[in-house]
């Protein structure tokens, strides 16, 4: 894009089969431009319509970008890409947002904000606009997680009206091609320090006779997916890793003997079950680790923190089998020397309990034991060199 070709505002309206509407968005962006005075553009996204909406789109005085990548996040990251203004004001083309009402992302984007977001729980939401499944159900529960793992401002992730620093979001290198891009573009701004606000804005019913393109549970998991894994240190590693320490050290500490703790007694059945606890609470932090490594390789720019820097830089395929296989040995080595000890009575009856005290915590390392190898070799999977 030459600098001559700038603009201060870009609207951009992603687009598959929107025919029904389209004009009527377009005239009233155009009108929104022509009223407010602003130097800009209306750029129509187009995800490959078959129903005559590019040229509409043309015969309206919009530009048209055509995005080949199929996807509610690719036709968006590639309008950004072809955008010419400063600033973009994104919006669906289905007459749900009014296109007249721009002012208020305009005045926080003109005051430095990087992400303004609308938000439909504050300006309105028209009866029949909103499914109430989106309404009560989905939109404040994947808000409200977004809100807890990412301290986010955000208070409406899914609002499609929404306005940007266009540099400041190429800068962020979104990936994802779907829905759940409009939680990446929030998520990712809120980890990287952005200003982000929101402002009230309606949402009406849409102008469409046809059903519209979101489909509620698979969209709703793909956004949900997207929380879950820019967040592994507090869905997978700090619950999993206190359940590796009560499971070891529980496990551990009744290897001398049942013990009672206000009241309560705890001996070999509690053991086995502490130790289940262990494996669970280790797999979990295993997966925290290489759910992290493999959202990094993949483009998805997680903050570091020291300790995990520091863990990264030493954790490899070669590091953990050799720490894997240490701890399998431990426990082998255990059961060696019971084996030894039971072929030297002739392998008759044993004492269970003092038996299983013992066994369960060496089979617990041989266990933990194997997962670092496996996860080892999965890291090295992860870590294999590719062409861009």
């Amino acid at each position: 894009m030459n600098a001559s070709d700038a603009v201060e505002l870009t609207i951009l309206m992603p687009c598959l089969n929107e025919a029904e509407t389209l004009a009527t968005c377009i005239d009233k962006a155009q009108g929104y431009l022509r009223g407010s005075g602003i130097d800009g553009e209306v750029l129509i996204a187009d995800n490959g319509s078959t129903d005559g909406s590019q040229d509409i789109a043309r015969a309206h005085g919009a530009r048209v970008a055509d995005i080949p990548v199929k996807g509610y996040g690719a036709a968006l990251i590639g309008g950004m890409e072809s955008a010419r203004g400063r600033y973009v004001i994104m919006g669906d083309a289905d007459d749900s947002y009014d296109f007249t009402r721009l002012d208020p992302f305009v005045e926080r984007l003109r005051a430095g904000d990087d992400l303004v977001m609308g938000n439909r729980f504050l300006g309105g939401i028209e009866p029949g606009a909103m499914p109430p499944l989106h309404k009560y159900l989905g939109n404040p529960v994947l808000t409200w997680i977004g809100r807890m793992l990412f301290r986010s401002p955000i208070r409406d992730f899914h609002c499609g009206l929404r306005g940007f620093n266009r540099q400041s979001m190429v800068n962020m290198e979104l990936q994802t091609t779907g829905m759940e891009f409009a939680s990446e573009m929030v998520v990712k701004s809120t980890l990287a320090g952005l200003a982000v606000s929101e402002v009230p804005t309606t949402l009406r019913k849409d102008g469409r006779s046809r059903p519209p393109h979101l489909r509620s549970w698979r969209d709703g998991w793909r956004h949900l997916r997207f929380l879950l894994i820019f967040s592994p240190r507090w869905l997978f590693l700090v619950p999993g890793l206190t359940a590796l320490i009560i499971g070891v050290l529980g496990t551990l500490l009744l290897l001398f003997g049942p013990t009672s703790i206000a009241g309560v007694g705890f001996d070999v059945a509690s053991q086995v079950y502490l130790s289940a606890l262990a494996v669970v609470g280790y797999q979990a932090v295993l997966f925290a680790i290489l759910t992290k490594m493999y959202a990094e390789r993949e483009g998805f720019r997680l903050p570091r923190s020291r300790g995990f820097s520091w863990l990264a830089e030493r954790t490899s395929l070669e590091s953990l089998s050799l720490a894997g296989l240490a701890l399998f040995l431990i426990g082998f080595a255990v059961l060696i020397v019971q084996l030894v000890s039971w072929g030297a009575t002739g392998f008759g009856a044993q004492d269970p309990q003092a038996t299983l005290r013992v066994a369960i915590p060496a089979s617990l390392c041989m266990i933990l034991g194997a997962q670092t190898i496996m996860s080892g070799m999965f890291l090295g999977i992860l870590t294999i060199p590719t062409r861009a």
